[in-house]
C-alpha cells in the first residue's frame, strides 16, 4: 500500500520537476553569455510586439463578413509552423528530446503530462495564445459563442503543442543523428519559398474578390484541428449549436489521439535499443557522393583535386549545403514569382547568378580549422592562384547551367525571347564580377564559420562578414558597370535590337577576364597572409 502510495506521489510531482528543468535549462543558457541574453531579450521583444499587432488586428477584423475564413487559415498556418518546426530546429528546446530521460525510472503517462505542462513555458506559446485570444475575440458574438471561446483557446493551443511533440517524438532518432541535422538545411529552402508565398497569396488577396477568396479553403480547414476550435466559436455565433458542438469534439478528440501517439512513440524509445548507430559501417558504404562519377570530367592534378574537394562540401557540410540549398532557392523564386504576378522583369534572372556568386565570398572560412591543410600545401601565389581557381571551376559547374536555366525558364514564363541574349550576358558577367571580388574577399577578410548551431558567424567577426560580403557586392556591381552601361545603351538606341545579341558573347568573355584578373590579384594576398587566415577561419 506504501508503495502505490509513494508511486502516485512520485508521478504526481514529476510535473513541476519537469516545469522547473525547463527554467533552469533557459536560465542557464542565458547565463552563457551577455550577447546570448541580449539575443533572447531582443526576440522576446520583437515577438511580443508582434503578437500585439497581430492581436489587435484581429480584434479590427471582428465585424467583417470574412473574419471567420481569415483566422481559420491562420490557425490552420500556426499549427502548420508548430508540426514543422521541431523537424527544422531540433535543437532550439532541449526538453524536445526524451531520450535524455529514458535511464530515468519514468512511466510513459505522467512524463507526457509533465512534458505537455512544460511545453507551455516559452515564447512560441504566448505567441500562439494572442493569436488564439485575437481570433476569439474577433468571430465570437453571443454568450455562447464566448463560453466555447474559453474552452476553445486552451484546446487549440495544446493541440499545436501535443502536434509539435509527437512529431518530434516520432523524429528524435532521426533529429539527434549527424546525418539527420542536414534536415535542417531544408529551413532555409522552407522560409524562402514560404515567405514568396505569403507575398504572393497577399498580392493575390488585394486583386479583384479579395478576403473572399479564402471562403473555400477556410470551409474545409474549420473541421481540420485546430482550426475546428475557431471553426466552433463561429457556429456558436450564427447558432449552430449542433455543428460547434461536433468541430469542439473533434478538437478534443484530436488532441486525444495526438497525446495517445505521443505516448506510444515515448513508449518505444524508452523500451527498445538505439538503432540510430546500427549497421553504419553499411551505410557509410552505401553513401554515394555526386562528384564520384564527376571526377572522370574534372582537369587532372591539383585543380581537379580542389574541385572534388569543393564539391564534396557542398554535398557533405551542413553549413555549406544550407547556403547553396538557400541560395538555389531564392535565385529561382524571385525571378519566377515576379513573372508568374505579371510584375516581373526579365532582368530578375540575374539573381541566380548573384545568389550563387555570394558562395564564392568566404571560401576558406568553409574549411574551419581544416584549412591548415590547405595551407600545408601553399607554397607561393601560384599554389594560391590553383586553389583559388579551382574552387572557383567548382562553383561555375553549378552556377552556370543553373543560371543559364533560370533565365530560359523566365524567359519562357514572360515570352520575352528577343531579350534572352543580352540577359544571360549580364548574368556571365555579373557573375565574373562576384568570382573576381569574391576571391580578393576570401583573402582579405577571412571569417569562421561555427559548426554547431545556426550561427553563420563566429562571435567578435560579424564585422568582417559585412564588409565582406556587401563591400564585395558593391564592388562587383561597379566591375559589372561596362556591360550594363552597353545593355542599356542598346535599349535606348534606335537599331541597338539588331547588335543586342552581342552581349551574350561579350558579357560571358568579359565575365572570363575579370575572372582571372581577380583571381590573380588575390593569390598574392592568399599566400601572404595564410598564418592570418588560418587564424581566422579557425576562430570558431
Amino acid at each position: 500500500m506504501s508503495t502505490s502510495t509513494s508511486g502516485v506521489s512520485s508521478e504526481a510531482s514529476i510535473t513541476p520537476v519537469v516545469v522547473r528543468l525547463k527554467l533552469s535549462l533557459l536560465r542557464n543558457g542565458l547565463r552563457q553569455s551577455a550577447g546570448r541574453r541580449a539575443a533572447y531579450i531582443t526576440s522576446v521583444v520583437v515577438v511580443l510586439l508582434f503578437a500585439a499587432l497581430q492581436l489587435l488586428g484581429l480584434i479590427a477584423l471582428r465585424g467583417n463578413a470574412h473574419a471567420a475564413s481569415v483566422t481559420v487559415l491562420l490557425i490552420a498556418v500556426m499549427a502548420l509552423g508548430w508540426a514543422v518546426m521541431p523537424l527544422f530546429f531540433p535543437s532550439g528546446d532541449e526538453t524536445l528530446d526524451p531520450t535524455r530521460l529514458v535511464m530515468l525510472p519514468l512511466r510513459p503517462h505522467p512524463l507526457v503530462r509533465a512534458l505537455l505542462v512544460a511545453s507551455l513555458v516559452g515564447i512560441g506559446p504566448l505567441f500562439t495564445l494572442c493569436l488564439l485570444v485575437g481570433s476569439v475575440i474577433s468571430v465570437a458574438h453571443g454568450t455562447a459563442a464566448y463560453v466555447t471561446g474559453v474552452v476553445a483557446v486552451p484546446l487549440a493551443l495544446l493541440v499545436c503543442v501535443a502536434l509539435a511533440r509527437a512529431v518530434a517524438a516520432a523524429n528524435i532518432r532521426l533529429l539527434s543523428s549527424r546525418k539527420g541535422r542536414d534536415l535542417a538545411v531544408l529551413s532555409g529552402l522552407v522560409i524562402a519559398i514560404g515567405a514568396q508565398l505569403v507575398n504572393f497569396g497577399a498580392q493575390r488577396l488585394g486583386s479583384a474578390g479579395g478576403l473572399s477568396r479564402l471562403d473555400p479553403a477556410a470551409d474545409v480547414l474549420r473541421w481540420v484541428p485546430p482550426g475546428a476550435a475557431i471553426g466552433a466559436v463561429d457556429s456558436m455565433s450564427r447558432g449552430s449549436y449542433g455543428v460547434g458542438v461536433a468541430q469542439l469534439v473533434l478538437s478534443a478528440a484530436a488532441l486525444v489521439g495526438l497525446l495517445a501517439l505521443w505516448s506510444r512513440h515515448l513508449t518505444l524509445l524508452m523500451t527498445s535499443p538505439d538503432g540510430s548507430t546500427l549497421q553504419a559501417g553499411e551505410s557509410a558504404a552505401r553513401e554515394r557522393v555526386p562528384t564520384g562519377g564527376l571526377r572522370r570530367l574534372l582537369p587532372s592534378g591539383r585543380t581537379g583535386t580542389v574541385m572534388e574537394r569543393s564539391l564534396r562540401y557542398v554535398w557533405r557540410d551542413p553549413k555549406t549545403k544550407a547556403a547553396w540549398v538557400t541560395s538555389l532557392a531564392i535565385g529561382l523564386i524571385v525571378p519566377v514569382f515576379n513573372a508568374l504576378q505579371g510584375t516581373g522583369s526579365i532582368y530578375f534572372a540575374c539573381f541566380a547568378a548573384g545568389m550563387l556568386g555570394i558562395q564564392m565570398y568566404n571560401q576558406f572560412g568553409q574549411d574551419t580549422s581544416a584549412f591548415w591543410m590547405v595551407a600545408m600545401a601553399i607554397a607561393s601565389p601560384h599554389d594560391a592562384y590553383v586553389e583559388l581557381r579551382g574552387r572557383a571551376l567548382a562553383l561555375l559547374v553549378i552556377t552556370l547551367p543553373y543560371a543559364t536555366l533560370v533565365t530560359v525558364l523566365t524567359t519562357a514564363m514572360l515570352d520575352d525571347w528577343s531579350k534572352l541574349p543580352e540577359v544571360l550576358g549580364l548574368s556571365f558577367a555579373l557573375l565574373g564580377a562576384m568570382l573576381a571580388t569574391g576571391a580578393w574577399s576570401s583573402a582579405r577578410f577571412p571569417y569562421s564559420i561555427p559548426q554547431e548551431g545556426y550561427k553563420n558567424v563566429a562571435p567578435g567577426q560579424a564585422g568582417l562578414a559585412w564588409i565582406a560580403i556587401f563591400g564585395g557586392m558593391v564592388s562587383a556591381a561597379l566591375l559589372t558597370a561596362p556591360v550594363i552601361a552597353l545593355t542599356i545603351w542598346l535599349n535606348v538606341t534606335a537599331d541597338g535590337d539588331r547588335w543586342s545579341w552581342l552581349l551574350l558573347p561579350l558579357g560571358a568573355g568579359y565575365g572570363a577576364l575579370i575572372t582571372a584578373f581577380g583571381l590573380r590579384m588575390a593569390a598574392p594576398r592568399t599566400a601572404r597572409r595564410l598564418p592570418e587566415i588560418l587564424a581566422a577561419v579557425s576562430k570558431g
